[in-house]
C-alpha cells in the first residue's frame, strides 16, 4: 500500500513462505507507576487523518492502520506476521488450489450485535468490485477472485467466484492457484461491512459498525480519533479501554516528554542522536528489534519514480543517468544520520526474494555524465518537475540534497511542486506527473506485493506506465508457479531487470524509531500493518 503521507515532512526518513523478521517489542523494566496524562486503560499516540475509512476505498498506510482495528476479515497476520484464521476459524482448499471454502467462527458480531454471516462477507467483496462504488484497489485485491473482473468491468452484476453455502460456509473460487491468496484477503478490500450502516448515508464511515477489536466513538477530523474497546469481540476482548490518537499536528518529541504522549512513532533526525545516546534515560524507552537494536526494519520503499512515457524519462538513458548521479551513501549519513538503509533493489531485506547481490545502479557521476551525453536529449533537456506529497514550506532535505546532486553532476535543474496527499494519490493513478516521490509499504509478505503490483504493465498502480515484455512474462509465471524457490528466482530476475531499466530510483529502506512509555506493555511493530492495540496494557503500580 502507499506510504504515510506525512513520512517525508515529518521524520526526514523513507517510508512506510518463510520470512525473516525484525520485530519490535517494548522493554519490560518491571512495575512502575502508570504515569502520564492519559486516563486509565486508555492510550495517547500521535496518529495521522485517515483519507478514508470505508475498507474498499483504502490504498494508504494511515487509512489502514485504522482500519484493522475497526473492521476484520476472513484471515488476519499476528505478531510473528503468521497467517492465521480471524473470523474464519478454519479453512479448506481444493485438491486443484483453486477453491477456498471459509467456515466462520460461531457468534462473531458486528459491533451493535449484529451476527455475521457468509452473506455479509458476500455483500462486501462484491460492494468493493462494484464500479459503483470506485475502489482503488479493488482490481489488485481482488482480481485473482473468478468473476470479479467482470464485476469490476460493469459486465455482471456479481462474482460467479463467491458461494455462500449456508450462514458460516463461504466458497471462493481463484482463476489460478496462487500462493500470496489468502495473505491478499488480510488487505482491507476484503473485511466485512454492514450492508445497513454502508446504506446508512454517504457519511457512514463516520460511525462505522465493524467487527474489529475497537470501536470508533470520536473522529474530530484534523484533531484526533477515539477507538474504544469491543467488549463482544469474538476474540479475546482488548486489554485498554481506550485509544485516543491525536492529528492535529504539534512537536511528537515535545509531547512524549511532557507526558502528553505514552508512545512516540515519530523520533526524527533532529532527536535521533540524544534519544540513541545511552547516557540519556530516553535510550531505554526505544523500541527494540528482534537483535535487542533499536530501529525497527520495515518492509517498505521509498522512490523515486518517472512517467516513462513522458520527456525526457522515454529515454532510459536519462533515467540511468539520473540513477548513478545520485550518493545515497552519503544522503543516509548526512541527512538522514543513518536512520535508513540504502535501496539498490525493490524488495527490501527480510522479504521473501530478497537479493542482497543485486546490482543497484550505484554512485558514478563519469558514468551518469556519460550515459546522460549518449540521450537524445543530451543537447536539449526539457524542463522537468518533481511533484511531492506536500502542503507548502521547504522542501524536504532529503529531496534538496539529490536535487544538489543532479544540479552539480549532471547540469540538470529540478523544479519542486508540491500536492494535496488525497489529490497526489488520484493524480498518481491518472498518470499526471513527470516524475514523482513515493513509498510502497508491504501489505503481505511476498514478492508479487512489490514486482507485480508496482511493476506488471496491466497493473492498475503501475504509475510510470513501465513496460517490459519480458518482466511481464516473468511476473505472470512466478504468480503460479508451486515451487517456491523457482517462484523467489524469477522474481529476481524481474527485479534485476526492472532496476537495469531505472523505472525506478530506489533510494532508501525504513527504519522506525519508536520511544514507548516504561508502563506501556505488550506493543509491538513489525515491517506490515496488522493489528496492534488489542495485546497492548498499561502496567498500574
Amino acid at each position: 500500500m502507499i506510504g504515510r503521507k506525512t513520512y517525508w515532512l515529518v521524520t526526514l526518513l523513507v517510508l512506510s513462505v518463510m520470512v525473516t523478521l525484525s520485530v519490535g517489542c517494548s522493554k519490560d523494566p518491571g512495575k512502575i507507576s502508570s504515569g502520564g496524562s492519559s486516563p486509565k486503560g486508555a492510550l495517547t499516540v500521535m496518529g495521522d487523518d485517515p483519507v478514508t475509512l470505508d475498507p474498499a476505498l483504502i490504498q494508504d498506510a494511515a487509512s489502514s492502520e485504522y482500519a484493522v482495528e475497526i473492521f476484520s476479515g476472513l484471515v488476519t497476520f499476528n505478531q510473528k506476521l503468521e497467517l492465521v484464521p480471524d473470523i474464519a476459524e478454519r479453512w479448506d482448499i481444493s485438491s486443484d488450489g483453486t477453491t477456498y471454502t471459509f467456515h466462520l467462527r460461531n457468534g462473531v458480531t458486528f459491533h451493535d450485535g449484529k451476527e455475521v454471516t457468509a452473506n455479509d462477507f458476500k455483500y462486501s467483496i462484491e460492494r468493493a468490485a462494484d464500479p459503483k462504488t470506485a475502489s482503488p484497489v479493488a482490481d489488485l485485491y481482488l482480481n485473482d477472485i473468478v468473476g470479479a473482473k467482470e464485476m469490476l468491468a460493469g459486465t455482471r452484476k456479481q462474482i460467479s467466484g463467491i458461494k455462500v453455502i449456508d450462514d458460516r460456509t463461504l466458497s471462493i473460487t481463484i482463476d489460478a492457484p496462487k500462493a500470496y491468496f489468502l495473505a491478499k484477503l488480510t488487505y482491507p478490500s476484503a473485511f466485512v461491512v454492514d450492508k445497513a450502516n454502508v446504506e446508512s448515508g454517504r457519511n457512514w464511515t463516520d460511525k462505522p459498525n465493524g467487527t474489529g477489536p475497537f470501536k470508533l466513538t470520536n473522529w474530530q477530523k484534523s484533531q484526533k480519533i477515539e477507538l474504544a474497546r469491543n467488549d463482544n469481540y469474538y476474540l479475546e476482548p482488548a486489554r485498554l479501554e481506550k485509544i485516543i490518537f491525536l492529528l492535529s499536528g504539534g512537536s511528537a518529541m515535545t509531547m512524549y516528554e511532557n507526558s502528553e504522549l505514552d508512545i512516540n512513532p515519530f523520533v526524527g533526525t533532529q532527536d535521533i542522536e540524544r534519544v540513541t545516546d545511552k547516557t540519556n534515560p530516553l535510550s531505554n524507552e526505544l523500541l527494540l528489534d528482534s537483535n535487542g537494536n533499536p530501529g525497527i526494519p520495515q518492509f517498505s520503499v521509498q522512490y523515486i519514480g518517472f512517467d516513462v512515457s513522458r520527456p525526457p524519462f522515454d529515454d532510459p538513458k536519462v533515467r540511468q543517468a539520473l540513477s548513478h548521479a545520485i550518493d545515497k551513501d552519503k544522503i543516509i549519513e548526512v541527512v538522514l544520520k543513518d536512520m535508513a538503509v540504502k535501496a539498490d533493489g525493490i524488495l527490501p531485506p527480510g522479504m521473501p526474494g530478497y537479493n542482497p547481490s543485486l546490482k543497484g545502479l550505484s554512485y558514478d557521476s563519469a558514468k551518469a555524465k556519460d550515459l546522460l551525453s549518449q540521450s537524445k536529449y543530451a543537447s536539449s533537456m526539457p524542463p522537468i518537475k518533481l511533484s511531492i506529497s506536500g502542503s507548502g514550506g521547504a522542501a524536504p532535505k532529503m529531496l534538496t540534497a539529490i536535487m544538489d546532486m543532479w544540479k552539480q553532476n549532471l547540469g540538470v535543474d529540478v523544479q519542486i511542486e508540491q500536492v494535496e496527499f488525497a489529490t497526489y494519490l488520484d493524480d498518481l493513478k491518472a498518470h499526471k506527473y513527470q516524475m514523482y516521490t513515493m513509498g510502497w509499504i508491504a501489505d503481505y509478505p511476498d514478492p508479487q506485493d512489490f514486482l507485480d503490483i508496482m511493476f506488471n504493465s496491466q497493473s492498475v498502480n503501475n504509475y510510470s506506465g513501465y513496460k517490459n515484455t519480458q518482466v511481464d512474462a516473468l511476473l505472470s509465471r512466478a504468480a503460479v508457479d508451486p515451487d517456491v524457490s523457482k517462484r523467489l528466482q524469477m522474481y529476481q530476475q524481474a527485479e534485476q531487470m526492472i532496476v537495469d531499466d531505472a523505472a525506478w530510483i530506489p533510494l532508501t529502506f525504513e527504519k522506525r524509531y519508536v520511544l514507548v512509555k516504561p508502563y506501556v506493555k505488550g506493543y509491538y511493530m513489525t515491517g506490515l500493518v496488522v493489528p496492534t492495540w488489542k495485546y497492548v496494557y498499561k502496567e498500574q503500580s
